[in-house]
């Protein structure tokens, strides 16, 4: 059992950074990819970026390419979404999510992730 709890969010000016962090409670949560995405209003959620269980392998939305750093601390059981240069169009609410398994890599399709956080709010004004 994983359970996943978003922070990081607000209110920030385009051009603006901000820093998600993901933390979670469970053992398992060090074994398994983790992914953020987005649903803004009226859309559908999608893939922001994912990291595989070690670490070393990461996967980002050609929107956020070269602006958002996804990373992880398993000793610290936290994985962070660094987003710099943010647009309006980055205004949604993100949300963490782990895949279902152990020893996993990274996953666009939502149906892989088996524990989902509560999300928080990002909004990018102009």
């Amino acid at each position: 059992q994983v359970q996943l709890v978003e922070s990081g969010g607000g209110l920030v000016q385009a051009g603006g950074s901000l820093r998600l962090s993901c933390a979670a409670s469970g053992r398992a949560f060090s074994t398994t990819a983790v992914g953020w995405f987005r649903q803004a209003p009226g859309k559908e959620r999608d893939f922001v970026a994912g990291v595989s269980w070690s670490g070393s392998s990461t996967s980002y939305a050609d929107s956020v390419k070269g602006r958002f750093t996804i990373s992880r601390d398993n000793a610290k059981n936290t994985v962070n979404l660094h987003m710099n240069s943010l647009k309006p169009e980055d205004t949604a609410v993100y949300y963490c999510a782990a895949v279902r398994g152990r020893f996993t890599s990274y996953n666009a399709n939502q149906a892989a992730y088996e524990y989902w956080g509560q999300g928080t709010q990002v909004t990018v004004s102009s």
